[in-house]
């Protein structure tokens, strides 16, 4: 196989475990659901993202919210309901804005700014140096900024359980590891033929 042909199989098969690590991280983290729950998606003060929906034996309905410190709730619709009134009536223009409930939801949003404005930044990078060289060219820090903000991302729609973000940035990451690999195998040998060329170059006398 040539190396081409084995970069292109590394490449996929790494995006396919990146993937699968981060689907996989997901269904973990709702591993200790109660059996037949609905999962939900929630925003409560001092409460996770998601609470589940169950039915009791009477057949009617109940609500189990976790808390951030690890302890279970369970509520009547009627409590869940007027919970969600309080915590939604009494947010702030920050969180409202970024649709968070708590301030560890804005630690999460500001990885998620700062990892759109390194992708959204890369660009102006691009387009400098070509304007800069006069023709269109792809300097190694634009592979950077994508890669290092593609991860912050990720992580950040980790977060949010967004799959269309998880599958958007996760794909990239290969392809932006790969070309930085092409960019520092090639830059490498070129150097060590420099080094070579003036090791062999004769010294000139002085005059």
């Amino acid at each position: 196989m040539k190396r081409s042909g084995l970069w292109l199989y590394i490449t996929i098969v790494t995006t396919i475990i990146t993937l699968w690590v981060c689907f996989a991280w997901l269904n973990a983290s709702d591993a200790g659901d109660p059996d037949g729950a609905v999962n939900i998606k929630i925003q409560l003060t001092d409460a996770r993202d998601h609470a589940n929906l169950v039915r009791n034996h009477d057949g009617t309905h109940s609500y189990i919210v976790m808390g951030l410190d690890g302890t279970s709730r369970t509520l009547t619709p009627d409590e869940f309901a007027a919970r969600v009134y309080e915590s939604q009536s009494s947010r702030n223009l920050l969180a409202a804005v970024f649709n968070i409930s708590s301030p560890l939801g804005l630690l999460w949003v500001s990885l998620g700014l700062l990892g759109q404005v390194l992708f959204t930044g890369r660009m102006i990078v691009q387009w400098l140096a070509s304007e800069k060289s006069k023709q269109s060219v792809v300097p190694p820090l634009f592979w950077w900024m994508s890669l290092i903000g593609s991860l912050m991302l990720l992580t950040y729609f980790l977060w949010r359980r967004d799959v269309v973000g998880i599958l958007g940035q996760g794909i990239g990451l290969a392809i932006y590891v790969r070309n930085l690999h092409l960019i520092y195998l090639t830059a490498q040998p070129a150097a060590d033929a420099v080094a070579a060329a003036d090791r062999e170059q004769p010294a000139v006398a002085p005059r």
